[in-house]
């Protein structure tokens, strides 16, 4: 079970990280320009779980960057150089956090169009008039359609909660999930939700974790499986909207919603950021987490640049359209599960 495996992960994760490090020498940095930059190059060199799968020259990467340092230079401007530096992995996961600022990486983002604007449904769909609980808007649209749009998978979801939730939507023809710009948070909360919509024992994907300091020292995968919930499950169509923003834990989700037969994905690609997050310090306290441990889907594929939509569902809003209040890709799910697309 994921959740199970979520709280376990993260420890044999820790663990793994620190039990290669006493296979090999532990280097010693000054806190000075190029001892904190040293530390950080080598920490991302032996902990980052993506260097193969995207093709990164780590070396290339520290030689561009290390000649830009100089010991008169400022806190600042080390901050700037390095985090620069970080810019190269392309990973929304990937911070340098110092008293001034935080490192972070948004091109994932940046140049898609946003697909979603959530006054639209708020005033034309859901009439300002909604049920709201779990950080979950629902309500059943007048087409007998279920929605819920759930903004951010850091809210945790009370099975109780849910329990409400999907009684007052069994009486729906199908129903729409929402995830667009939901920019992640618990794994655990993923599993909670998927729950409901699976009636066995299911393969939702792999993890593997670093072994060593060499780029390509990994684990074999483990796989990752969740069970039903003993409570109330929805048996009905479901379709799941997503857009770029969507991200993290709300890329996993995507990605395990989208094998179940009874499930179609519309919308955008996702935002990706598959890699379970890890944290270290340089010597003068600057912190940085990264992407330490990669998780797959059900084919053992990487989902870190994203989810694509269900075959013959990619779309963008017509922004025209929602100028006038409609919400195109809305639309064509509730097409879909009435039988009128």
């Amino acid at each position: 079970m994921i959740r199970k495996f979520t709280k376990i992960g993260f420890l044999v994760s820790l663990l793994s990280l620190l039990s290669f490090t006493s296979c090999h020498k532990v280097e010693v940095f000054e806190n000075d320009p190029y001892g904190n930059f040293d530390a950080l190059w080598t920490i991302l060199d032996e902990r980052y779980c993506f260097f193969e799968y995207k093709e990164i020259d780590w070396e290339q990467v520290r030689i561009k960057y290390r000649k830009k340092l100089t010991m008169k230079m400022t806190s600042e401007e080390l901050f700037s150089v390095c985090g620069d530096m970080l810019m190269e992995l392309k990973d929304g996961h990937v911070n340098l956090s110092a008293a001034h600022d935080v490192s972070r990486y948004w091109d994932w983002l940046y140049g898609s169009p946003e697909n979603y604007q959530e006054r639209l449904i708020d005033e034309y769909y859901l009439n300002f008039d909604y049920r709201y609980t779990s950080g979950i808007k629902y309500k059943i649209l007048p087409q007998n359609v279920g929605y819920m749009y759930y903004g951010s998978f850091s809210s945790t979801i009370g099975e109780g909660n849910l329990d409400q939730i999907l009684a007052y939507l069994s009486t729906s023809t199908g129903l729409i999930i929402d995830v667009r710009s939901n920019g992640g948070g618990s794994l655990s909360n993923v599993e909670t939700l998927v729950s409901r919509f699976i009636n066995q024992e299911t393969l939702v994907g792999y993890i593997s974790h670093k072994t060593g300091p060499g780029h390509q020292d990994f684990s074999e995968l483990y796989p990752i499986k969740y069970s039903p919930s003993n409570r109330i499950r929805y048996q009905k169509p479901v379709v799941v909207l997503a857009n770029r923003g969507t991200y993290s834990a709300a890329n996993n989700f995507v990605s395990v919603m989208k094998e179940l037969p009874q499930v179609v994905v519309m919308g955008d690609i996702t935002g990706g950021g598959s890699g379970l997050p890890f944290s270290s310090e340089l010597p003068n306290g600057w912190s940085i987490r990264f992407s330490a441990s990669p998780i797959y889907d059900a084919s053992r594929q990487h989902t870190e640049f994203g989810v694509a939509p269900t075959e013959g569902y990619k779309m963008d809003m017509d922004l025209e359209q929602a100028e006038q209040g409609h919400d195109t890709i809305l639309d064509r799910a509730i097409a879909y599960l009435t039988g009128s697309e």
